[in-house]
């Protein structure tokens, strides 16, 4: 597993002395224990010996997976999967799902998941032929303003991966990682509807690498919540989308050693998404982030920290704690600088941001010929409009005015940027997954072709 080591080197001089360790964000392996030939070896169970998996998916996959939970692959062969009865497959180790073909969401079930793993260890899912996915058809259910079920979620899974398979139109969230560890996420694509409430990945848990991946949507990218540690989040491509967060963060956040690194982000909400780290009200703490090697293009905010984000119900508390946080090399454009800062902190007065450090931000706006920062309610931080160990005035904001393009601002574009978003009253097309995710980088892992 390749750490992005070199480019902590570089920088290493500019960081706080506590965001070293980041350089190891993942301590243990992750992954499944055992390599899925291995488990097909076991046993193999295949939907079609299992009932009419053609027609209604759900009975056949419960049945192959209690006849292979205890080890071995479920396989869900090539060619069209309704899916109307969803399912919860609960327990097993050492066992795998190789999805060959496309999962297609039937009925008019409104909630839950369609498909839910929970409690087990050493599982992965994947497909061999790079060509498996589950469709979701949302539209169905957003086109009346309403939602419908997300597609899949993992529940106190362990040591695991998730890979090589499409996500698309989910009338409700497409993955969440809930409280699971030592996994892996990667060679994924997620398409969802131009609308809020479908977030693309929501993770929290330990010791997990989310890597390689592109989202559509227009609402979390890839998502970080609490409780969590030792998070990696790289060569991520959020496509049109709301952007990469941190939240909703409220009563007893928890997170520290999270690392999100090489995330380009064009035509969407922010760089790092609305509302960065959302909390209003709360308590709690966010520590040792490092949030490195963004570019940007054509977004509405960049970097932005609000402790008030007013869309969110006061919670109790004085408020997240959020310190030795660091963003580092951040390039591209926003739409408008002017009206909306590329650098916007503005963290809880009654608990000011402590150790914020801003190294390497060009940003350059697409309108006009003036930009805005705007900085309030930090200590002992640096850069830009940060206090910079100032006395500390409580909700005195700082603003600078930038007249002209910050130095090393241009940066590279991904080829196939989306100029509009997937509408909400009609079906979005199962795409294939792409073969790079960040200009200039090859995926850390290959493609699973020919398992």
């Amino acid at each position: 597993m390749m750490l992005t080591s070199i480019v902590l080197a570089a920088v290493a001089s500019l960081l706080p002395a506590c965001l070293a360790q980041l350089a190891s964000t993942l301590e243990y392996p992750v992954g499944p224990l055992t390599h899925s030939s291995a488990k097909r070896a076991v046993k193999l169970c295949d939907v079609t010996k299992y009932g009419n998996h053609t027609t209604d998916l759900g009975p056949s996959l419960l049945a192959a997976f209690n006849a292979c939970k205890a080890g071995g692959v479920v396989n869900i062969p090539r060619g069209i999967h309704q899916m109307s009865t969803f399912v919860t497959l609960s327990g097993g180790n050492a066992w795998a799902i190789n999805l060959e073909g496309t999962i297609e969401r039937a009925g008019n079930t409104s909630g839950g998941n369609m498909i839910a793993i929970e409690s087990t260890t050493d599982f992965e899912l994947y497909s061999s032929n790079g060509k498996g996915a589950i469709q979701g058809y949302g539209y169905q259910f957003l086109a009346n303003g309403g939602y419908g079920p997300r597609l899949l979620r993992l529940t106190n899974v362990t040591s695991f991966a998730v890979h090589d398979i499409a996500l698309v139109d989910s009338p409700a969230f497409h993955l969440v990682l809930d409280t699971c560890s030592q996994g892996e996420v990667y060679n994924m694509i997620i398409r969802g509807a131009n609308l809020g409430g479908l977030d693309g990945i929501d993770v929290w848990g330990f010791q997990i690498w989310i890597h390689d991946v592109e989202v559509t949507n227009k609402d979390e990218c890839v998502t970080v919540k609490s409780p969590a540690l030792n998070i990696l989040v790289e060569d991520i491509y959020c496509n049109w989308s709301g952007g990469c967060a941190m939240g909703s963060l409220n009563a007893g956040t928890n997170i520290s050693k999270i690392q999100y690194s090489n995330v380009y982000t064009v035509n969407s909400n922010q760089m790092y998404m609305a509302r960065l780290f959302k909390s209003n009200g709360g308590s709690g703490f966010v520590s040792d982030v490092l949030l490195e090697n963004f570019i940007g293009h054509k977004n509405a905010y960049s970097l932005y920290i609000n402790g008030y984000w007013a869309s969110e119900a006061v919670q109790p508390g004085d408020g997240v704690l959020y310190e030795s946080i660091t963003f580092s090399k951040w390039t591209g454009d926003c739409a408008n600088g002017s009206g909306r800062a590329p650098i916007y902190v503005d963290c809880p007065a009654s608990a000011p941001c402590s150790n914020i450090t801003l190294v390497g931000i060009a940003i350059w706006t697409d309108a006009g010929h003036e930009e805005h920062y705007k900085c309030a309610n930090d200590i002992d931080s640096h850069g830009y409009c940060l206090n910079r160990d100032s006395a500390f005035t409580p909700n005195a904001t700082i603003t600078s005015t930038v007249t002209a393009a910050p130095s090393g601002w241009s940066a590279a574009y991904m080829p196939s940027d989306l100029s509009t978003g997937f509408a909400t009253n009609s079906s979005i097309p199962v795409p294939t997954v792409p073969n790079t995710f960040f200009p200039g980088a090859t995926p850390a892992t290959a493609r699973a072709y020919g398992r």
